[in-house]
């Protein structure tokens, strides 16, 4: 049995913890610079307020209804998002942790455990341990768990739990199912099946099995033969290395100064840097792009990207910065408002399987000592606490939140002060 926990409003409801007067309130989590509405609380969605939907168009409607807002917190909600975890990680030996607010829990070796009580169990020690609601769904594979789950939050939102452990069940829900809210199943896989007649998980569940082979090929196969109850999608108890890595961020404001744009770029590279050094990778390809707002119809448009290959396959941040200004300087135009830019590396390979240059004069093993240092000092006493110069001090680029919480976790300053 495969057992799904999932965080109900997760991003609400780290925010309503260290404030309980929102508590049934309309409450809603807005995008990188405050842009679109990425989480709503249940009053939220009752009052009509859609998800993605633009700040702006609705400050009518968040203030007649007196809808407490966000900036996106992400550093509070991974830090309790490890916490959630690391209570899980309590009760099962095999967990895969499949996003921030979710987690699939293997049951297989539990065979004499009641599992509604020990959902129940679970659910109730995760809000006493972090104060997180959370929602779980049990079946006998990783697809129909979601299925259990969201049904759990839909029909059974009082208990929280639901455990498909019949065959009535199954098909009860299969049958309140739509294509396209199957686990698996794209927008454009959702298209064909309802053209072809499957409206639910339970028309797919009969649908002829050289028909799905033929038009939805192996992930289609797979995805039949979980919904019947076979598991043939497997645990990853350790998170898949990448194959690429991206951080591309929007600025705060529009940027017409090309010093603030090579620090927001430099940044960005950085950041590729400390990803690839924490997956143990280097990359032999960066890609840099630039950007300007399409939306701002009055502004001149430029879209522009370079690939640079690497000499010798890197992590180093100053290896990776060095080269992101140098395709920046290749791809940057004056005489435009920039919106976004952003650093890709690719074509990884494991650091310890590098393929030298005989002209590499650049002395690598005082790089990996320097990086070692900088990744440890950063994580001890803050972010960015020691960085290139390059990388500058600027606030323009960086994301607009105006609605931040505070990070009561993770900052000392942030803590909350209880007074009698």
């Amino acid at each position: 049995m495969i057992a799904l926990v999932d965080c109900n409003n997760f991003y609400v409801s780290c925010e309503r913890l260290f404030c309980p007067s929102l508590e049934g309130k309309p409450v809603v989590v807005l995008s990188n610079n405050d842009g679109c509405v990425i989480a709503r609380s249940d009053e939220a969605k009752a009052i009509g307020i859609e998800m993605g939907a633009p700040a702006f168009m609705m400050d009518r409607l968040l203030t007649e209804n007196k809808v407490a807002v966000f900036s996106s917190n992400y550093t509070l909600y991974g830090s309790l998002s490890d916490r959630v975890v690391k209570t899980l990680q309590a009760f099962v030996e095999n967990l895969e942790v499949y996003s921030i607010d979710e987690a699939f829990l293997d049951l297989t070796t539990m065979v004499y455990e009641d599992f509604t009580e020990l959902a129940s169990t679970l659910r109730q020690t995760v809000k006493s341990n972090v104060g997180i609601p959370v929602t779980v769904g049990i079946a006998k594979t990783k697809t129909l768990a979601k299925m259990a789950n969201r049904y759990a939050k839909k029909h059974m939102k009082a208990a929280g739990v639901f455990y498909m452990d019949t065959d009535d069940k199954v098909k009860q829900v299969l049958s309140l199912t739509g294509v396209g809210d199957v686990w698996g199943v794209g927008k454009q896989y959702e298209k064909l099946l309802i053209r072809n007649g499957f409206k639910t998980a339970l028309d797919l569940v009969n649908a002829p099995e050289e028909w799905i082979r033929k038009n939805m090929s192996v992930v289609g196969q797979r995805l039949l033969t979980e919904l019947k109850g076979i598991p043939c999608i497997e645990m990853e108890e350790t998170a898949a290395i990448k194959k690429a890595i991206c951080t591309a961020r929007s600025f705060g404001e529009l940027l017409s100064s090309k010093e603030d744009v090579r620090q927001a770029t430099a940044n960005q590279a950085s950041r590729c840097a400390e990803k690839l050094r924490k997956q143990k990778s280097c990359c032999k390809l960066i890609q840099v792009f630039l950007q300007t707002n399409v939306h701002r119809q009055q502004d001149k448009q430029y879209f522009r990207s370079i690939n640079l290959d690497l000499p010798v396959a890197t992590n180093s941040s100053a290896e990776l910065i060095f080269y992101a200004m140098k395709g920046l300087d290749r791809i940057y135009k004056e005489g435009y408002n920039f919106k976004k830019s952003g650093v890709l590396v690719t074509n990884l390979v494991p650091e310890n399987e590098l393929q030298m240059s005989m002209f590499d004069k650049r002395d690598r093993e005082k790089d990996k000592r320097l990086m070692g240092a900088l990744d440890k000092v950063n994580f001890r006493f803050g972010k960015d606490l020691v960085r290139f110069a390059v990388q500058g001090y600027s606030e323009k680029w960086k994301l607009r939140q105006a609605r931040l919480s505070p990070c009561y976790t993770t900052r000392l300053e942030d803590l909350l002060t209880i007074k009698d």
